[in-house]
């Protein structure tokens, strides 16, 4: 893969914007833990390599397992997560597709069970901008830090 073109030099400006809406994702209270589940079950629908191996490499940092990692793929399925966590991804998979699933009345409904009025609305952002992340990564074809290589 060769990347197409770097955007950080391209358009400056756009991407102090795009950092500004990020701070905004990460200071909106919600637990650092469920923001890189989300982010890191996102990129792996959008198939975005640059992005699974920072938010990967970010979770793993602050504590998460190997296995709650892997398990985002098929979470539907997996017991290792919380109430809590499987509202968030299952809202993660809705908004992410979202000219599939139409953001149906049931994701939005486990979400809201969940999480508070003030907190949908910070999980919503965080989804929009890891979304976001993912459409400048996979449209320039920006490399992954490590190449895509594990660390030795």
């Amino acid at each position: 893969m060769t990347t197409r073109l770097n955007h950080w030099t391209a358009a400056p400006k756009v991407m102090q914007a795009m950092m500004a809406l990020e701070k905004a994702s990460r200071s909106n209270g919600l637990e650092h833990s469920l923001l890189e589940l989300v982010k890191t079950r996102a990129s792996i629908i959008n198939r975005c390599a640059f992005c699974l191996d920072m938010h990967t490499r970010e979770a793993r940092a602050a504590g998460e397992t190997e296995e709650r990692l892997i398990m985002l793929a098929a979470w539907e399925e997996a017991t290792c997560y919380t109430p809590r966590e499987r509202a968030a991804l299952a809202w993660v998979d809705a908004l992410t597709r979202l000219a599939e699933t139409g953001a149906p009345d049931a994701a939005f409904e486990a979400m809201a069970a969940e999480f508070s009025a003030e907190e949908q609305v910070a999980l919503t952002l965080a989804i929009v901008t890891i979304n976001g992340w993912n459409r400048f990564a996979v449209g320039f074809r920006a490399e992954p830090a490590r190449g895509g290589k594990v660390a030795a």
